[in-house]
């Protein structure tokens, strides 16, 4: 554990540890040690076809079902291009399928906590988004809140609130949601980011379609949550145990950077993970330009640092080179081709969402079960 003065966040991490875990806890808080979320290891055992749950793909009116698709990362959706075929549709999570079933062909594997932390969400509404029933867990490593989400499930086991162990059953695995039957059930594992504790903000103006069209999950809305390459995390973890999440975002490649005017205070993004602004606490910071953040190909940010080139509505400062047109690389978050790229109104979208300042009154989370 680092000693010295602790920053807003480290402090109420801190705090939250020694009310709701113990000092035990506090030993161990900043390593990952993450645990597989169902009893199928097969990742560990260089066996990806009995680890993930196949897609089934209609290509050149050739059905097949390739594990592959269940991986994260842009593996569905091929098209032909003048390069080879791309996959162009982004998958944030992995699929794990299942080990057991009963004699109606029901998954009867148990979902496990990846590590410790608290139940921030339950959706038990099979409808009310495509991951159909859904849990969300906050971990705390390094004073930074990290999210696990478990999605498809057939039964929830928690209640918001509650403190669970690293491996603790949490709920089971189902088919829930969109796209799914009894054959292909699996779960569905994803470790994220929180772009914004001002995501209803956002979604009332980006994202909701009217009154009947309300957020039901608050900041755990899979809009806000943007997730990480687990299964790499988790393959990394073996070889390195003392890896950290600051050093495997450091591996990321940057595919393009935008800017955005500097408001009075700094994206909450940089609030939430100090270390994608190198560490230093924004408010000590002199007052920039603009913010400059870096992503990786999915949307996924990597870096916010203060700039000395103001301008005046989110700007791409920077997009690697690219042979084919740039929505076919980035989930769409870019238009344009050759060197001509411009953010697309999704791009844009995602850009006003992470550009919000910190809502003092949405907590990342409450000590005490809501």
């Amino acid at each position: 554990m680092r000693t010295g003065i602790f920053s807003a966040s480290q402090a109420c991490a801190l705090a939250w540890l020694i009310l709701n875990l113990g000092p035990s806890a506090l030993r161990a808080a900043d390593r990952l040690n993450l645990a597989l979320p169902t009893a199928n290891d097969a990742l560990f055992h260089d066996d990806p076809a009995a680890f993930y749950q196949y897609v089934e793909r209609n290509f050149h009116d050739q059905v097949t079902y390739p594990w592959e698709g269940g991986q994260y990362g842009f593996v569905r959706d091929p098209i032909d291009t003048p390069i080879g075929v791309l996959y162009v549709r982004f998958h944030e999570g992995i699929d794990i399928r299942p080990l057991r079933r009963d004699a109606k062909d029901e998954p009867l594997d148990e979902v496990l906590a990846t590590a410790p932390g608290r139940i921030v969400h339950t959706s038990s509404e099979p409808r009310a988004s495509n991951y159909g029933r859904y849990l969300v867990i906050e971990h705390r490593w390094d004073g930074c809140p990290y999210y696990s989400l478990y999605a498809h499930l057939s039964e929830i086991w928690v209640n918001e609130g509650d403190i669970v162990a690293r491996a603790q059953p949490v709920a089971r695995m189902g088919h829930t949601g969109e796209g799914i039957d009894r054959p292909r059930s699996h779960l569905h594992f994803e470790l994220n980011l929180m772009l914004s504790r001002n995501f209803d903000t956002w979604y009332q103006t980006n994202a909701s379609s009217g009154p009947n069209d309300p957020n039901k999950h608050g900041p755990y809305n899979g809009q806000n949550l943007a997730g990480l390459d687990i299964a790499r995390l988790l393959l990394a973890l073996q070889k390195k145990p003392d890896l950290t999440l600051p050093e495997f975002f450091a591996q990321e490649e940057t595919f393009f950077r935008v800017l955005i005017p500097a408001g009075p205070e700094p994206p909450d993004l940089l609030r939430l993970y100090p270390w994608m602004g190198n560490g230093a606490p924004p408010s000590n910071a002199p007052h920039p330009a603009a913010w400059e953040i870096s992503f990786n190909r999915t949307g996924l940010p990597l870096k916010v640092l203060p700039s000395d080139t103001a301008v005046s509505r989110p700007t791409l400062s920077f997009a690697q080179p690219a042979a084919v047109p740039y929505w076919q690389l980035t989930h769409r978050l870019i238009y344009g081709s050759g060197n001509l790229p411009t953010l697309s109104p999704y791009g844009i979208k995602l850009i006003n969402l992470i550009a919000q300042p910190k809502v003092e009154t949405s907590p990342v989370f409450s000590p005490t079960p809501k």
